[in-house]
């Protein structure tokens, strides 16, 4: 079976649609293949990693790419996770589905280091509880 490919978007390509690649890549890799990309590139923020890492997925080797950097690629599904994504991403191929997942951006949480990597850790559950939800289906 050929896995489907998937590409998640969101507007730095530094945490949310980072930590989707990991997930559905360490979930369902066996029939979906994830890419993440933004519409500006940035660089991958080191609590998303660290809340990646607690729960064994290794995401410190993930680069940040733009929208752009796939050319004319065609992806089965193609997923934006944040409300600037949808508004301004570029159009992108796809072979199937649009959908718009939105998650809090947790590179804008405030407070101490722990505070704020309990809020990647937070979307971090959320988009694996959503990642689960719909291509646990599939």
């Amino acid at each position: 079976m050929i896995p489907k490919t998937v590409l998640f978007v969101c507007t730095h390509n530094s945490a949310r649609s980072q930590m989707a690649e990991g997930l559905l890549n360490h979930l369902y890799g066996d029939g979906f293949q994830a890419f993440s990309a933004g519409t500006e590139k940035t660089q991958v923020r080191i609590p998303a990693i660290e809340a990646m890492k607690r729960i064994g997925i290794d995401i410190s080797h993930h680069e940040s790419k733009t929208v752009g950097s796939f050319g004319e690629k065609e992806f089965d599904i193609v997923i934006t996770v944040c409300e600037n994504a949808k508004e301004n991403c570029p159009y992108i191929p796809t072979r199937g589905e649009r959908l718009h997942w939105s998650f809090d951006d947790p590179a804008s949480a405030t407070g101490t280091d722990a505070e704020k990597l309990a809020v990647f850790e937070r979307v971090r559950d959320e988009i694996r509880k959503r990642i689960e939800g719909y291509f646990g289906e599939l």
